[in-house]
């Protein structure tokens, strides 16, 4: 159901909520749009002649004099995460509509960001999801509210991003996450200047709107970075930082966090299986509290889990499920022994399933086609293994040359 829109009905809110109050700051319209029937009073906080302060608003519809509003406009420029903004505004303009990325004009972010339609930063909750591994942990973290960079390692597609999000989704808090590649540089992060409208305007980067808005800083895949991810060291330390190219410091606001996921601990991949991992730079590894290495879920997780996305496309089969945990399971123990060089992740298992829901419940299709990204050796071995452990399975012979010239005599 759309908010209402009705300005007698935000006084209303704003008189149930606070009382008589004659001003409002920011975190209170926010607060009245989550918890209240009304929709951002965009119409407030573009009103110039009611802004008295950073994030102030009155609501005394006789307006305040132009005196005020020049007065008010010097508590600003001197606010304290801000240095002379006001004297910049001119010089360095800023992108008028994209949510996430700008740099001075924090009231035009907050109203997109919640109107009827508003764009929300929090994770979407994931139906039929299992916690597992460091989930309880990584949780404590984040529902502190502490600054406490962590560091969560392990091999691929065994849920380290999806559980972040969903932490934070079941948390209510906002994320940012920002994918590392090995181009990552203090541009993509920090932010930058972009022609927007045949115009150059600054936009904040990930990194900038997170601390802004007091979310988590994800740093997905960081060890695919290289040495230019040492802009960030006073972030991972929760300092301010400097943002030279527009003469502003930006403090973090409170609850902002970093969480990095990588394959790797930051010492690069020797056996080329995590190709374009890098050595990464030892003090901004340091910087980092803690270190979780994540493992696969046990085998009852990971049969519920794959039992979840069946049921989600309408389909019952436990025995489905239970088998490709089975067969993923010998093939981890063979890759820890060193006996194959290639794994099958959850991530794979859950592609199976999916594959399974799509081409008409045949288990052989959907494993195979789920098994075409390997080499021809290792989808037969894997492929071959699998129908060990699954009766219901019985693949047609290839049949060689002969066989099938004596088939067509006999068909003649």
């Amino acid at each position: 159901m759309a908010k209402s829109v009705d300005k007698s009905a935000f006084f209303a809110a704003v008189k149930a909520e606070y009382g008589d109050i004659k001003t409002i700051t920011r975190q209170q319209l926010v607060h009245l749009y989550d918890n209240c029937d009304v929709s951002y009073p965009t119409w407030l906080v573009k009103d110039e002649s009611r802004r008295i302060g950073r994030g102030v608003y009155t609501l005394d519809d006789s307006g305040v004099t132009a005196q005020t509003v020049a007065k008010s406009a010097k508590v600003v420029k001197r606010a304290k995460n801000v240095i002379a903004a006001s004297e910049i505004a001119s010089e360095v303009p800023v992108a008028p509509n994209t949510a996430i990325a700008v740099a001075n004009q924090e009231d035009l972010n907050m109203a997109a960001l919640h109107t009827s339609e508003a764009i929300t930063l929090v994770p979407s909750k994931a139906k039929g999801y299992v916690p597992f591994g460091h989930f309880s942990d990584v949780r404590m973290i984040i529902k502190s509210g502490k600054f406490y960079p962590t560091y969560v390692t392990g091999l691929s597609g065994n849920g380290k991003t999806m559980m972040i999000e969903q932490i934070c989704a079941q948390e209510g808090r906002e994320l940012v996450r920002a994918n590392i590649t090995k181009e990552t540089d203090e541009d993509d992060l920090i932010g930058g200047f972009r022609l927007i409208d045949g115009k150059t305007v600054w936009q904040n980067g990930p990194v900038i709107v997170a601390m802004e808005r007091g979310a988590i800083l994800l740093l997905d895949e960081v060890d695919l970075g290289d040495a230019k991810l040492m802009c960030l060291q006073p972030v991972l330390e929760g300092k301010p930082i400097y943002l030279k190219k527009i003469n502003r410091v930006i403090t973090p606001a409170a609850g902002f966090n970093i969480l990095a996921t990588a394959n790797t601990k930051g010492k690069g991949s020797d056996d080329g299986r995590f190709i374009g991992t890098n050595v990464m730079n030892e003090a901004f590894l340091e910087r980092f509290s803690i270190t979780f290495e994540q493992e696969y879920p046990p085998l009852k997780t990971e049969a519920k889990i794959l039992n979840n996305v069946l049921q989600a496309s309408g389909i019952e089969d436990k025995d489905f499920a239970d088998k490709l945990v089975n067969w993923a399971d010998m093939i981890r123990k063979a890759f820890y022994d060193g006996a194959v060089s290639d794994i099958i992740s959850t991530r794979r298992l859950v592609h199976i399933c999916e594959a399974f829901a799509i081409f008409g419940r045949d288990r052989e299709k959907a494993i195979k086609l789920c098994l075409n990204r390997f080499d021809v050796d290792t989808k037969n071995g894997f492929m071959d293994l699998y129908l060990k452990l699954d009766e219901t399975v019985n693949p047609q012979p290839v049949k060689t040359e002969e066989a099938a010239v004596s088939d067509a005599e006999i068909a003649f």
